[in-house]
């Protein structure tokens, strides 16, 4: 095994779990898990919405989500098939779900900076 596949292996086993009381069932919260944002992840986005790391619209919030939420098996969780009803959801929760999603991921301005 590599380097490369190395450091893929590790990053495949740091997954956030975030709670989402509003989508849950029967008394349940929703369980959202994530991995982290990848280089990968950003340039894809980047494409769809120019200034995602400086200002992230609504819409890249849901692409966002729609791009990283996984069920615990590690499952997608939304398709784009899902996205019209994603976007008609309370902004504040959305803002909420997709910034624990987003985590601390800062931009190259930011970095420089320090």
């Amino acid at each position: 095994m590599g380097l490369g596949e190395k450091i893929a292996a590790r990053r495949q086993k740091t997954r956030k779990k975030i709670v989402v009381q509003e989508w849950g069932d029967e008394g349940q919260p929703l369980e959202i898990f994530a991995g982290v944002l990848t280089c990968y992840d950003v340039d894809r986005l980047q494409k769809r919405h120019k200034d995602f790391l400086t200002n992230m619209g609504i819409e890249a919030m849901v692409d966002l989500l729609i791009l990283k939420a996984e069920t615990k098996d590690g499952e997608k969780m939304f398709t784009l098939e899902d996205k019209p009803f994603l976007m008609r959801e309370p902004i504040v929760l959305m803002s909420r779900v997709a910034a624990e999603v987003f985590g601390n991921v800062i931009s190259v301005e930011e970095a420089e900076k320090n």
